[in-house]
């Protein structure tokens, strides 16, 4: 009898998405990251629905034993691949929150400070193995969407904190809508400049610096 990886198994429940243990010892770290660094490069190679335990072990060098010994299948290496480049995304976001660059005093004050937050998340994005795929991954797998979800949670309910004393008359209803547009809005525009590189980078980051300051700035009560 042919033992099925978890991966190729049919799933009739929600697949393990969390890491059996976190390596302390060098040895194991040093396993672990590689790991993560192949599945990133194959997942950019070989697409979600190719990618395999196996294939990671093939390339990395590594038996099917070490790698399970940290994850129980491909969903949870996808999962931690995808909560490392949303942690490594939300860093730049709630960093830039927390030095007050949501508070420009001009137009042209906010359009600089949007242009050089979505130029960081474009740089953090591009430097995490497999960046553009892990996004593609989380939109077209259901169980991944929930990494995204804790991500988008998080930024929402910090920068409602800070924007609710920029905007002291605007309703919560109405901020909260404004927030989770922009962010949803931003995040596309990282999206759309990884998957088309045909596109103008700096032209589209500008109009889309633009776009927010320019709606931020007309934020009234209605």
């Amino acid at each position: 009898m042919v033992k099925q990886s978890p991966e190729r198994a049919v799933i009739t429940a929600a697949p393990d998405l969390e890491t059996k243990s976190t390596p302390s010892r060098r040895k194991g770290k040093t396993t672990f990251e590689a790991i993560l660094v192949t599945a990133g490069e194959l997942l950019a190679e070989v697409g979600f629905e190719r990618l395999t335990t196996n294939l990671v072990c093939e390339r990395a060098g590594l038996t099917p034993p070490a790698l399970y010994r940290y994850f129980p299948n491909k969903y949870a290496l996808l999962a931690e691949l995808a909560r490392r480049l949303m942690d490594a995304q939300d860093e730049v976001f709630l960093a830039w929150l927390d030095r007050g660059d949501a508070a420009a005093r001009t137009l042209e004050e906010a359009v600089t400070k949007g242009i050089e937050l979505r130029t960081e998340l474009l740089r953090v994005t591009r430097s995490q193995p497999g960046g553009m795929s892990i996004l593609r991954a989380i939109r077209a797998v259901p169980v991944l969407q929930q990494v995204r979800i804790e991500s988008r949670e998080k930024v929402v309910a910090h920068q409602m904190k800070i924007l609710a004393e920029l905007f002291p008359r605007v309703s919560a209803a109405q901020l909260e809508a404004a927030v989770r547009l922009s962010e949803e809005v931003g995040y596309g525009v990282i999206e759309m400049l990884l998957e088309d590189p045909s596109l103008d980078v700096d032209r589209v980051i500008a109009e889309s610096a633009w776009m927010s300051a320019l709606y931020y700035q007309h934020l009234v009560p209605r």
